[in-house]
């Protein structure tokens, strides 16, 4: 796995609690398609999908921080449990820092995941920047982590894996979540 020493340091991944996502680029290949009467569809990864609802059932708050509003974005969020949306802004910082506020967190207890230029200022102010694979460079440079999968094709599900795991609750939230809790077994 693609680690760099700066994700290991401190506690590592044990004290995320708020997983912070831009959209597209993320949890979409980045690719838009406007329809002819201006509505927008996207293509959201499944897995990612079924990666959030376990994050939930393990207790781990979500966010979407992302420039566009449209009501994809929402139906989806709505669908995999994103437990906070925020739209049309591309200035990510200022929303990061309120919902931290509100949620009484500090930005150290959180994960972003980005993909391009107006990811980096959230990413330098929390405690587990990610990049996905086909970020832009400057984005991978700010990153203590850079996903093997890219943005739209399970990326954030890796994420959700990897703190997940590091937190000993991956197992548990999924046998919880399929109805199984001896799913594991013999694997």
């Amino acid at each position: 796995m693609p680690w760099t020493n700066r994700a290991l340091e401190g506690d590592g991944l044990k004290g995320i609690k708020l997983l912070v996502m831009d959209v597209d680029g993320v949890l979409t290949k980045g690719e838009i398609a406007i329809i002819s009467d201006g509505t927008e569809m996207r293509l959201f990864n499944s897995q990612d999908g079924v990666g959030l609802m376990v994050a939930h059932q393990a207790g781990l708050q979500t966010a979407i921080i992302t420039g566009r509003a449209t009501e994809a974005v929402r139906k989806r969020a709505e669908e995999v449990k994103i437990t906070h949306i925020v739209m049309g802004t591309f200035s990510k910082l200022q929303p990061l820092l309120e919902l931290c506020e509100k949620l009484g967190l500090s930005p150290k207890e959180v994960a972003y995941v980005g993909d391009d230029v107006p990811d980096i200022p959230p990413m330098k102010r929390v405690g587990f920047a990610v990049a996905v694979a086909n970020a832009v460079d400057e984005v991978k440079r700010a990153a203590h982590y850079i996903t093997e999968r890219a943005g739209g094709e399970g990326a954030v599900r890796e994420v959700i894996e990897l703190i997940l795991r590091s937190q000993g609750k991956w197992e548990k939230a999924v046998g919880e979540f399929i109805g199984d809790l001896n799913w594991h077994e013999g694997l």
